[in-house]
Parts: C-alpha cells; structure tokens; sequence
C-alpha cells in the first residue's frame, strides 16, 4: 500500500545554469524532473517514504526522461501514462535571488497531465493511500476535474487527503474561476496548504489567521498558511502554531514548497505534533531553497535533522 500518492503536474524543467541573468542571455541550462505534486512525491521518497505519483506525460523522450528520473529518485511510476500526441511540457525560469523567480510555461496546445481520465484511475489504491496529494492546478481544465473529484469521492474524506492550493494564474481565467474550484475541493479533503496568495484565492482573505479560520470553516481539519519569510502558520480547530522561517542564502525558492509538502506528509504520517511537522517541513524547504534545481534538491531526514539540530543550538546559545 502506498504511503505518499499525488497525483496532477509533471514535466521537465530547464533551469538556467547562470545566476540573475535574462533568459535571453543565458547559454546553458540544466534539465530536472518537475511539477509541484511530482516533486512532493520525490521529496516523500527522499524522507524514506513509499511514494507514488498519478500523471500523464507525451511520448517523447522527455517522457521517457520522466520515468527515468522518478524510478532513480524512488517513485512508483506505474501511474505514469502515455498521450499520444501531445508534448510533455517544459518549464524555464530566470533566477534572481532572494525572491524573483519568473516561470515560463510551455505546456501548449495543452499539458498531458490535464489528459487524465476518471477510468484510467485506480480508484481502489487511491482510497488505500495513506495520504493522498493534490494541487488546484489539477481543477483547472476536464477530463482532468472530473478525475480529481472522482478519486475524492473514492476516498471518502480519509484523513491526510491533502489538497495544495497551488494557484498558478496562467492557468485559469480568472481568480473567481479558480475560487469557485477550490471552494468544491475543500468540500472533500482534510488537510489545504497553501502560500498568501493561494489562500486569498480560496478565501478572500490575506491575513494569516482569517485565511486559516476560513479554511477550516470550508471544511478541513488543517490548515498550513506558507508566509515566506514570515514563517508557517498551522491551525486546528484546537491548536494554532506559528513557526518562525528557518535563516538560508536563497539560489532558488522554486523548489522550497515541494520539500516543505513533502517534509509535511513525512510528519503527518509519522503523527508528529503540529509544531514538530511544521518545523520540520520549514527546514527541509529552506534547504532546497539554497539550492539550485528541485527534485534532485529534496534532502534526506538526515539533512533535515541536521539543520533542526543547528538550529536547536543557536537557540540554546542565545
């Protein structure tokens, strides 16, 4: 039985090779298995979790380049399928450190992950998932909608059915267009993570705490408001816990909330205290922020536990 099952984005992402420098002038550039819930699943695996990913690539090479790199990060990809046809999408981005990071989408004339069906979905290993992951961008066009709302209603709202609110406005119409989504999803799932603006999408709201009461009044049993420097805020009906940043030279903070949800799922399913998960979760995007690409960033618990500890230390100091 999987522990970690996402299911939505994938891709490939071409990363320039020069720091804050304009795509039109960058020579070289390094290729990374991405998209945000394939990168979850990797950082999951990473941490020594039985990790799985539900997408759909092109028949192309990079497809089989997608299938390359989940096998050697440790992914299930056994739900990764073929779309005759259509592209496997790349993304490139501009790094600018510490927070500009523009993203180009090429995912024309339409992305094969928004391709995946309802009855090409094991809707038996979704509903056995321990923790099952999705992201809003997974909402934005059918057959792919209607896949999201059939593996919800597979689950049954299990606990640590994890929506990430992922709101990426290239791919909607509009922010209303978006709300309207979200607020159905928050209907099915226990858990919503998501940045400021994800949260205001969702709920009207950019205040921390109104975003996170809101959201449980939609109906999740958790709540994780990401505040970028500002730390993480959790909320339960019966416990609220803010967690400060953890202090990194930032390369590239495009990869962090992918480790952060992966670390998340690690301690949900470890059944850690909120401040524990969070904690966690904070330093493990902290130190795929100080690097350079995103699934071969995500750290080990060792890694983690490293930075926990030199944290723990400066804290005992002061």
């Amino acid at each position: 039985m999987t522990e970690v099952l996402t299911i939505g984005r994938v891709g490939v992402d071409i990363y320039p090779l020069q720091i804050g420098v304009s795509l039109r002038e960058v020579e070289t550039f390094g290729k990374y298995l991405g998209g945000s819930p394939t990168n979850v699943a990797v950082a999951a695996a990473r941490l020594g979790r039985d990790a799985a990913v539900i997408t759909r690539t092109g028949a192309d090479p990079f497809g089989a380049f997608v299938h390359d790199a989940l096998r050697s990060y440790g992914v299930d990809d056994r739900y990764v399928t073929e779309v005759p046809g259509l592209p496997t999408p790349v993304t490139f981005c501009e790094i600018h450190p510490p927070e500009h990071f523009p993203l180009y989408f090429y995912r024309h004339p339409k992305a094969p992950d928004l391709e995946i069906h309802t009855r090409e979905l094991d809707l038996a290993a979704i509903s056995r998932a321990d923790l099952f992951w999705a992201t809003v961008t997974g909402l934005s066009e059918e057959p792919s909608r209607g896949a999201h709302l059939a593996a919800w209603e597979a689950r049954g709202r299990a606990p640590l059915t994890v929506l990430d609110l992922d709101y990426r406005p290239m791919f909607w119409s509009s922010p209303d267009a978006a709300r309207q989504w979200v607020r159905e999803a928050l209907r099915h799932v226990t858990v919503a993570v998501g940045n400021l603006e994800e949260c205001e999408v969702a709920t009207g709201t950019r205040d921390p705490y109104d975003a996170a009461r809101a959201l449980l009044d939609l109906g999740v049993e958790l709540a994780v408001v990401k505040q970028g420097s500002a730390g993480v805020l959790g909320m339960t009906a019966g416990e609220t816990v803010a967690v400060p940043p953890v202090p990194v030279e930032v390369v590239n903070g495009l990869g962090a909330g992918d480790a952060f949800g992966g670390a998340l799922c690690d301690g949900l399913l470890a059944g850690r205290g909120l401040e524990e998960a969070l904690r966690f979760a904070n330093a493990a995007g902290a130190i795929v922020a100080g690097r350079l690409a995103c699934a071969p960033a995500m750290p080990t618990a060792k890694e983690v536990e490293a930075v926990l500890e030199r944290l723990a230390a400066g804290e005992s100091d002061a």
